[in-house]
């Protein structure tokens, strides 16, 4: 992205991101979403054993995906009760990253289809720890937590296998298969107890601001997901416009899953527990995803790299939940600040950024995500002004030592998302 990469800092916005750009931005957040539990669950497991640990996540899942599936489809324009939107918002959930997970559809009619994984990166993590692990995700876990992704669509409708690991032979293809229909004569599912609580958040009814329009603006694709389900939808199919209100939806994602799962926590370890989770795993996975974004969008190094990654990171993401400002000081010093938004007005604090306000927390958390795309950045808080919950000074010098990784850099590590390479897999429709 030659012409992008000649932009100030000041002029490097979403909005400003071509088509491409912005493809690979939306696999990279749906990316992102995914590995959170790459680094939560090993967090549980530090206090409990696996058993509980897939409790934590079944809870997790089934309390956050039928609320933030119904903004997906109204944000892209596609609704019904049919086989086609549960794979559609499959195709649009950070539980289905592209690739990484490579979901098959195979649609029959409005109250049959299927699915397979191609390849499933999430097996391929947790095969090396065991049949107990992979029979708890694939079993135990995915059991509940499918029937409430297709439920959140259609309450009757069910999603069964037609085969799942462990795999035998152990090179098993496809990885599993899965059977997905309407059956209007059997019970409904059942909501979440915890879903109430998910609902609550200002997360999950906040309306986004339409994306501004941007002159000269790349043409093509779809304005928004109706019409007939596309087995092959790639991000490629969707317009300049279309693709910064799935962003924007995607991120959504990210927050109210996050908070479904301090909840789940907090529920079985306590308050005191889920508070603590909460900086370290903005630590690991916040860098994790500034490397690997400053990786995908070819983003430089200093403090004009470090603007340019904060605004295309999805944990301060998206404007009209969050709302950022960052301002150049001097050629090695930045100025970063969090303004008062819905998400700083959560009443109960189950937020990404909860800890930035903190003295102790604050510049360590918040320092590991800027350092994962600039490794010489030091940084500390500063004096906000009026309209601001919490701010930062970014200092970037030239001759500077990078700083060590912060262990829970390492923890996001071990998954095989962490260096996941994505691929175009069509060109950009017209």
């Amino acid at each position: 992205m030659a012409g992008e990469a000649q932009q100030s800092d000041r002029t490097f916005t979403i909005d400003r991101l071509g088509r491409r750009e912005l493809c690979a931005l939306g696999r990279e957040w749906l990316l992102h979403g995914h590995l959170q539990d790459r680094i939560g669950m090993p967090l549980v497991l530090e206090h409990v054993d696996r058993e509980t640990m897939q409790q934590v996540a079944i809870d997790e899942w089934m309390a956050a995906s039928p609320v933030y599936a119904p903004r997906v489809r109204r944000a892209l324009g596609f609704g019904g009760t049919g086989v086609d939107v549960i794979f559609k918002n499959m195709q649009l959930d950070i539980g289905a990253p592209h690739q990484f997970l490579d979901f098959r559809y195979r649609l029959h009619d409005a109250a049959k289809g299927e699915f397979f994984l191609a390849s499933c990166g999430a097996l391929l993590d947790v095969e090396p720890m065991g049949e107990d692990f992979v029979r708890g995700m694939c079993h135990t876990i995915e059991d509940p937590t499918f029937d409430a992704t297709a439920g959140a669509v259609n309450p009757h409708a069910k999603v069964r296998p037609v085969h799942r690991p462990p795999r035998v032979p152990a090179d098993r293809w496809p990885h599993c298969r899965w059977s997905v229909f309407v059956d209007d004569h059997g019970p409904p599912a059942c909501p979440h107890p915890n879903l109430p609580l998910v609902q609550a958040s200002l997360a999950a009814g906040v309306t986004l601001p339409a994306p501004p329009p941007v002159q000269g603006a790349e043409p093509g694709g779809r304005p928004d997901y109706g019409g007939p389900f596309d087995p092959g939808f790639e991000f490629e199919d969707l317009s300049h416009t279309a693709l910064r209100v799935a962003l924007g939806e995607v991120a959504i994602q990210s927050h109210l899953l996050f908070r479904s799962f301090l909840i789940a926590v907090e529920q079985r370890l306590g308050a005191d527990v889920a508070r603590s989770f909460t900086p370290r795993m903005l630590a690991g996975l916040g860098a994790l995803t500034s490397g690997r974004l400053r990786r995908a969008l070819r983003i430089g190094g200093g403090v004009g790299g470090v603007a340019r990654l904060l605004r295309v990171h999805p944990m301060l993401a998206p404007t009209g939940y969050a709302d950022i400002a960052c301002e150049r000081l001097a050629p090695d010093r930045l100025r970063f600040a969090l303004r008062e938004c819905p998400l700083t007005a959560e009443p109960d604090g189950r937020t990404w950024l909860a800890p930035l306000e903190d003295e102790r927390h604050g510049p360590a958390a918040f320092g590991a995500l800027v350092r994962g795309g600039e490794p010489r950045a030091r940084v500390r808080h500063t004096a906000v002004r009026a309209g601001e919950r919490v701010a930062f000074e970014v200092t970037v010098e030239p001759g500077a030592e990078p700083v060590p990784e912060p262990p829970e850099v390492g923890l996001a590590r071990l998954s095989t998302g962490a260096d996941f390479r994505f691929r175009t897999r069509r060109p950009l429709r017209g």
